[in-house]
C-alpha cells in the first residue's frame, strides 16, 4: 500500500483544514487507518485512528473534540477534519496503515507498517 497525504497548509489559530490521505497499490479495506504528526522538536505522536472498518475511532486527548478521522473505502482515502486549530498543533502530518493492528495498538506507531510521505500544518496565531 503506497499512502499520499495531502491538505496541509497554512492557517490562522481557531481556523480549520482537512487532511486527505489516498491510498494506491491495493485496496485499504480492512486496513487499520492512523493520523501521526511531528512538531518541530518533538517525537512523532499518535493523534487520531480508524480501526479497520468496524467504525471505532480513536484519538489523542490533545485533538478530541476538535478532530474527526474518517474514510471512504470506496475511494481508499481517509480524512482528518480539524477544527480550532491552535499554534500548539503545528506539526508534519503523517498518515499510516497497519494490516494487522490490534485493538490495544491502534495508538502505537510502531503497529504501522505503511506510511505517507507527510504534509506539513502550519497554525499561526
Amino acid at each position: 500500500v503506497q499512502l499520499q497525504a495531502s491538505g496541509g497548509g497554512l492557517v490562522q489559530a481557531g481556523g480549520s483544514l482537512r487532511l486527505s490521505c489516498a491510498a494506491s497499490g491495493r485496496t485499504f479495506n480492512g486496513y487499520t487507518m492512523g493520523w501521526f504528526r511531528q512538531g518541530p522538536g518533538k517525537e512523532r505522536e499518535f493523534v487520531a485512528a480508524f480501526f479497520r472498518n468496524y467504525g471505532n475511532t480513536y484519538y489523542s486527548d490533545s485533538v478530541k473534540g476538535r478532530f474527526t478521522i474518517s474514510r471512504d473505502n470506496a475511494r481508499n482515502t481517509v480524512y482528518l477534519q480539524m477544527n480550532s486549530l491552535t499554534p500548539e498543533d503545528t506539526a508534519v502530518y503523517y498518515c499510516a496503515a497497519s494490516s494487522g493492528a490490534i485493538l490495544s495498538s491502534v495508538t502505537s506507531r510502531y503497529a504501522y507498517d505503511h506510511w505517507g510521505q507527510g504534509t506539513q500544518v502550519t497554525v499561526s496565531s
